[in-house]
């Protein structure tokens, strides 16, 4: 799952031009790699007990972390819901799996609208409920309320499905640009077996393309445009027509007839 999600950030995000750009979450998967951006960060939730605390400049307790991870030049702990940048600052923000592990998704989407330019892209990755995973999933769920398996996904969040995502981007005024499918096989561990199920990754791709156990898709922020309106007394003032002076007939005729 994680080869087939970083061939398909590679894809994305590799011509996206700008300056800025954010990851949220999952470490073990450098989304930003393939980008040449100059300024890439990954935020992570904090971790309290797995990360020494030191003390700021301030004097204020806090926590750091390495000073380069993949191809970010720094990383930061930050929440989802409440980004450390201000409105309108970043480039480009990749979410691979944030969504269905943080717990408010929807303030996670607002808040990465705030952040993002306009025209600015937001990269997803997610598991699809209504994937041969996603029902192993409910199966262990119902299994656990007996004591008699563990859970295949993690059991943190919730998993939102593709169209149900597309929904809430519309309602922040962002276009899909691509969604892709992957990930057709099976909930197996053993590699064997998925090997043996190796078939179903070609096929999946063309009878059941929507049914992979992972999404993926590309999102660009649109910003209506604007008309600036002037002062009353900068408002130009429209010409008024002068009166002109005309002859009559008569007169244009008696003056034609004279020698």
């Amino acid at each position: 799952m994680l080869a087939w999600e970083r061939v398909q950030f590679e894809l994305a995000i590799s011509d996206v031009f700008g300056y800025h750009a954010l990851q949220l979450g999952l470490p073990e998967l450098d989304a930003l790699q393939a980008n040449r951006m100059p300024h890439k960060w990954l935020a992570l939730p904090a971790l309290p007990g797995q990360i020494d605390a030191v003390e700021l400049p301030l004097g204020l307790p806090g926590r750091t972390l390495p000073d380069r991870i993949g191809s970010c030049r720094a990383a930061l702990f930050a929440d989802s819901a409440a980004l450390p940048f201000p409105e309108s600052s970043l480039d480009m923000v990749t979410m691979p799996h944030t969504l269905e592990l943080c717990g408010d998704p929807h303030s996670a989407l607002r808040e990465v609208a705030r952040v993002l330019v306009p025209e600015g892209r937001v990269v997803i990755s997610g598991f699809n409920p209504a994937s041969l995973w996603g029902l192993r999933q409910k199966r262990d769920h119902l299994y656990q309320r007996f004591g008699r398996d563990a859970l295949f996904l993690p059991s943190a969040g919730e998993y939102i499905g593709y169209w149900r995502l597309r929904d809430w981007l519309r309602l922040l005024d962002f276009e899909v640009e691509s969604a892709h499918f992957g990930c057709y096989r099976p909930a197996l561990g053993n590699q064997k077996w998925l090997e043996r199920f190796d078939w179903m990754d070609r096929a999946g791709k063309r009878w059941w393309p929507i049914f992979g156990a992972v999404y993926f898709l590309v999102a660009v922020k649109h910003v209506q445009g604007m008309r600036l309106l002037e002062s009353s007394w900068k408002t130009p003032a429209f010409p008024v027509a002068a009166p002109a002076i005309a002859t009559s007939k008569d007169q244009l005729t008696g003056c034609a007839s004279r020698p």
